[in-house]
């Protein structure tokens, strides 16, 4: 009971301590030659009315009252050579997560000096919204293991936003979710932002802009808390910029408690090995953390938590009042009034909470645990097949089901595409998350066609799930070829050569036609042939054609087939370079089309004059 009392007690001392080191942060880290004028301008308007993370849920764990030991260099997390800085747990940052924000402060203190971004401020915010990515389970290149998805932000405890992406972030196509470790809705990520573009950046140069990898999400959300002309260090422009990305106090009180500590001090720790966020209440759309999709926290969206028109003023931060009794003893949101909680002397029986009134108020129930899919199966048309260019009319589709055989909603599947094709979903994108509906089922976006020809398989994986992959073969057929009924030579010249000399450069040259009109894109085959007129077959000599794509001794060989020619836009072609050996005579050449149309041409190869 005391011990109760006394841990409640020195939190609320934890809240004013945290306040006094945000504040002594802040002053330290502005001078003269990089503070902007902001004497006369009121609070910087957030660039657009959405929140960065839509409202969703967050952690509300707060750091500990012993602070980390400081180190020694600003950026140096091993002061001494291999000796290691030491503090509490909550103090290590994983890897590649400190190195994501440490870049993306440095790339925007180069672009924005005067926005004085501190890369703490990141971690807090990073905290807060997903643990540092679920305490560093990221790769090599800083993208999660696993998708870090909030709840889906169906107006239920958080604000209501429909579908923006078509489930391309969030494997959600009804409503969107707060996505990857900075927990972007796919909204701000792509559509965000003064020009309406998105936040979204590649912040490890790849070339792509993915709010599940750490570089990108770390450089995105720097960019927009500096945007409009903030000055991180002015304490309104700061309050502005962390409220912008939630509109909650209870929110801003705790991202600047982890930015105090965070400021404090903090050491590196291996990916995977950091702390993962302790306080997960059951309410508004708790998952489970550990294998699904959806993060357990506590939500504000505007729906419920406080909204925009309940901001603080800039630099004026409201505490909480007094909890109600009997509130989370460990997980803890907020500031707490030193005592404001509980009385001392007073009895408190776990289990029974007692709201002011004194009533008792029943304890909820725990979230059912989901169920787990213990199968992927293929479903709906499975004949993916299509022609190159074209999109597939059948969706990949895939059913998630237990081991009664039942449907399993909420499952995250992950379509994969092959390296050996170039069919693509939407945007280009190689792969694409979708969650099962209640009838557990998962449809991919809309699949395209690239010009690859073939066979390839499609994984189906369930995201954090043990159920084995699916593999779903698609076929892509080649463009049916354009019909042509006509082949003629565009000149009446004849066709002559010495042998053992070529015929001119560009001698051979055709046009196609279908119906008195242009036939582009006709592929067509040219063969040298016997003058057999009933049998005729590849000649083993005279003219002859080189293989353009050989090398080495193969280059100067007779080719008397050469394929992969086609006609252009105006229906032409003009031929290779015709070769010839030392036998005279006339030969034949045969343009052929795939639909059977020929053209024979005589070729005149004189004998070499004789030397006296």
């Amino acid at each position: 009971m005391a011990a109760t009392f006394r841990r409640r007690l020195r939190r609320g001392a934890a809240s004013t301590a945290v306040a006094a080191l945000v504040l002594a942060a802040l002053t330290a880290s502005q001078s003269p030659a990089g503070a902007r004028n902001t004497a006369a301008k009121g609070p910087e308007p957030t660039p657009a009315d959405t929140p960065i993370d839509g409202g969703a849920a967050y952690y509300t764990d707060l750091p500990p009252l012993n602070s980390p030991v400081p180190p020694r260099g600003s950026n140096d997390p091993r002061p001494d050579g291999d000796s290691i800085v030491t503090g509490p747990a909550q103090a290590g940052i994983p890897a590649t997560v400190l190195a994501a924000y440490k870049k993306a402060e440095s790339e925007i203190r180069a672009a924005d000096p005067g926005c004085r971004l501190p890369w703490q401020l990141l971690a807090g915010i990073g905290k807060v919204e997903s643990g540092q990515a679920r305490g560093g389970a990221v790769d090599a290149e800083g993208t999660t293991l696993q998708p870090i998805l909030g709840p889906q932000l169906n107006g239920h405890g958080f604000a209501r936003i429909t579908d923006t992406d078509g489930g391309r972030y969030d494997g959600d196509r009804t409503h969107d979710r707060a996505v990857g470790p900075m927990q972007f809705i796919p909204s701000t990520w792509s559509q965000g932002g003064p020009a309406g573009t998105g936040w979204g950046a590649d912040g490890n140069g790849d070339g792509k802009k993915d709010p599940n990898n750490v570089f990108d999400a770390a450089l995105a959300a720097g960019t927009y808390l500096c945007a409009g002309g903030r000055n991180l260090s002015v304490q309104q422009d700061l309050d502005s910029a962390v409220l912008g990305y939630n509109h909650s106090e209870e929110y801003l009180r705790t991202v600047l408690s982890w930015f105090a500590f965070y400021r404090t001090g903090s050491y590196e720790v291996p990916d995977g090995k950091g702390v993962l966020p302790a306080h997960r209440p059951g309410a508004n759309g708790t998952r489970d953390h550990a294998n699904g999709s959806t993060e357990g926290r506590t939500g504000h969206g505007r729906g419920t938590g406080d909204t925009a028109g309940n901001r603080p003023h800039p630099g004026r931060t409201k505490p909480n009042g007094p909890a109600k009794p009997g509130g989370s003893g460990d997980g803890h949101t907020g500031s707490h009034t030193p005592g404001g909680d509980h009385t001392p002397g007073t009895p408190e029986t776990p289990g029974t909470p007692q709201t002011p009134g004194g009533k008792p108020t029943p304890t909820p129930k725990p979230p059912t645990k989901p169920t787990t899919p213990t199968a992927l199966q293929q479903a709906g048309d499975q004949d993916l097949t299509t022609t190159a260019g074209t999109d597939f009319t059948t969706k990949p589709q895939v059913r998630a089901v237990d081991a009664a055989g039942k449907p399993v909603a909420g499952v995250p599947v992950r379509f994969t595409l092959p390296g050996t094709t170039d069919a693509r979903f939407p945007g280009g994108a190689t792969t694409a998350i979708v969650a099962t509906g209640k009838d557990g089922l998962a449809t991919a976006p809309t699949l395209h066609a690239g010009d690859k020809t073939g066979d390839f398989t499609l994984r189906a994986t369930a995201v954090g799930r043990t159920a084995p992959a699916v593999d779903i073969k698609a076929t892509v057929k080649a463009k049916p070829a354009p019909k042509v009924d006509l082949l003629t030579r565009t000149s009446d010249k004849e066709l002559t050569a010495t042998a053992g000399h070529a015929f001119a450069e560009d001698a051979v040259e055709i046009k196609a036609t279908y119906q008195g009109k242009i036939a582009a894109g006709v592929p067509i085959t040219a063969t040298m042939i016997t003058d057999d007129p009933d049998h005729p077959v590849q000649n083993d000599k005279g003219p002859y054609f080189k293989d353009p794509q050989a090398t080495g001794d193969n280059k100067d060989k007779p080719l008397r087939t050469l394929t992969g020619l086609t006609t252009d836009a105006d229906g032409l072609l003009k031929l290779p370079k015709i070769y010839t050996d030392t036998h005279p005579g006339t030969f034949l050449l045969r343009l052929t089309t795939p639909n059977g149309t020929t053209l024979t041409l005589k070729l005149k190869i004189a004998a070499p004059a004789k030397t006296a």
